[in-house]
């Protein structure tokens, strides 16, 4: 019996590997990208690609192991869930107030050290932020904020409570 379930289950390894999600690659420009509307300093764009942009953007770099099933089937639920969350390529899309939630959201992971996540720097060392870093980081998303307060009025950016 347990030969029967080996072989079974080998069977069904080797069967979804014929079975892959769409992978998340856009061409060309990105219309609602981010850098469209606010600037991004080209230190800020290099942390963005190497530590953001794989789960946040319509474009990931997927690493040689994504081609094994089931685990491409996660990488892309988690791709889809961080996208969710914010998606560089379609910030300009959303509301005002969204984007500014978003920044505001930026600055308190990054600051409590909740992103990257750590299972994705544990396979991705250059994606570990340095204090440097991180401080980029949360200065630029002040930034745009601090750019968005000047060009629309407050209470189209944050709820009034």
């Amino acid at each position: 019996m347990f030969r029967k379930i080996m072989v079974f289950l080998l069977a069904a390894l080797v069967v979804i590997q014929f079975f892959h999600p769409k992978k998340n690659k856009a061409e060309g420009l990105q219309p609602n990208y981010i850098g469209n509307n606010f600037a991004i300093p080209a230190n800020v764009k290099t942390i963005l690609a190497k530590a953001c942009n794989d789960c946040h953007s319509n474009n990931t770099r997927y690493p040689w192991y994504a081609k094994l099933q089931p685990v491409h089937w996660w990488l892309d639920k988690h791709i889809k869930k961080a996208k969710k969350e914010i998606n560089f390529d379609e910030y300009a899309n959303k509301s005002l107030r969204y984007q500014f939630h978003k920044m505001e959201e930026m600055i308190d992971i990054i600051k409590d050290g909740e992103m990257p996540l750590n299972y994705y720097t544990w396979n991705h060392k250059a994606a570990r932020l340095s204090e440097e870093e991180k401080g980029n980081l949360i200065g630029w998303a002040n930034s745009v904020m601090d750019t968005m307060k000047t060009k629309y009025p407050i209470d189209s950016l944050i709820r009034k409570k």
